[in-house]
């Protein structure tokens, strides 16, 4: 990157470790760790609309809706999160390339599944052939959010469905008695009280999340721990301008250091809304606040 590093041999210590970090193997090193910010950036709040929805699925009042609410949330939380993630990257592609393929080649006279093979026109693959790399690449990452969000909307569905029931059933049959609708009682009483119930479920959910990120790699994507292992391992001047022995300690001690730092910052932010949420509620959050400011 420095016209310094021309010839790594003749550095100082400092320079070459400037050097070595300025490659283009560690520029992946950083833009995954950009990829897994803006992993987590896309998710939260797409897990939070699926996990809503599937709440409210399961309040309705149709039965076939409940069920399928209900039975989202149930099949996803008990079923491993790493069989989830594989099966969701098949299947929504095949999914994607099927629908395209009805579209694109309604003429196509050829089985499309043979066997064990997935066969569909060149023009519905997903992203096509001649598409640049750049293509493919966020094509995984948006593959990779919506199986992110699919398996961790079952869980905040779960939560959310649970604080909806724990806001008092008397606030909601009063707004009722004042002549309001049953959706305008859920609108205005059950869901502007349910954050405070759902918030402490809602973070050990976003902490869970933050952890899961490394299962990137099933899913097709280079992510931080792949790019450490990558860079600590043994490095032979035979393949490399910058050889060392195995560092990789060193790059997963830094991994440590920027999970519990960020979950620290989360920490910090969540209890900040927490204390906002309960403020004026009729909670322990609430009475603690009053008692204090007495």
């Amino acid at each position: 990157m420095f016209a310094m590093c021309t010839d790594p041999d003749s550095l100082t210590q400092l320079d070459w470790m400037l050097c070595y970090l300025t490659t283009g193997k560690h520029m992946g090193l950083y833009y995954a760790f950009g990829t897994v910010l803006l992993l987590l950036a896309l998710t939260a709040p797409a897990a939070l609309l699926l996990g809503f929805g599937g709440a409210m699925a399961a309040r309705s009042h149709f039965p076939p809706l409940s069920w399928l609410g209900k039975a989202y949330m149930a099949v996803v939380r008990g079923v491993p999160d790493i069989a989830f993630f594989l099966f969701f990257v098949i299947a929504l592609d095949q999914l994607f390339e099927l629908v395209r393929h009805k579209v694109k080649c309604p003429d196509w006279d050829t089985e499309i599944w043979q066997g064990s093979d997935f066969v569909v026109c060149p023009a519905a693959k997903l992203p096509l052939a001649t598409s640049p790399q750049w293509v493919h690449d966020t094509y995984s990452f948006l593959i990779a959010v919506l199986t992110f969000a699919i398996v961790f909307g079952a869980f905040a569905g779960n939560v959310l469905y649970g604080a909806m029931r724990a806001v008092p059933r008397g606030q909601v049959e009063t707004a009722e008695a004042y002549g309001m609708t049953r959706g305008q009682a859920f609108r205005r009483v059950i869901v502007p009280q349910m954050w405070v119930y759902a918030l402490p479920g809602l973070s050990n959910l976003w902490m869970v999340l933050i952890k899961s990120t490394p299962l990137l790699f099933l899913l097709g994507l280079q992510d931080i721990v792949y790019w450490a292992r990558e860079l600590g391992s043994t490095q032979t001047p035979r393949f490399t301008a910058y050889p060392h022995g195995d560092w990789r300690m060193w790059y997963f001690l830094f991994l440590l250091v920027f999970y519990l730092a960020f979950t620290k910052l989360s920490e910090v932010v969540l209890g900040r809304l927490m204390l906002r949420l309960t403020r004026g509620q009729a909670t322990l959050g609430g009475e603690t606040q009053r008692k204090a400011a007495a």
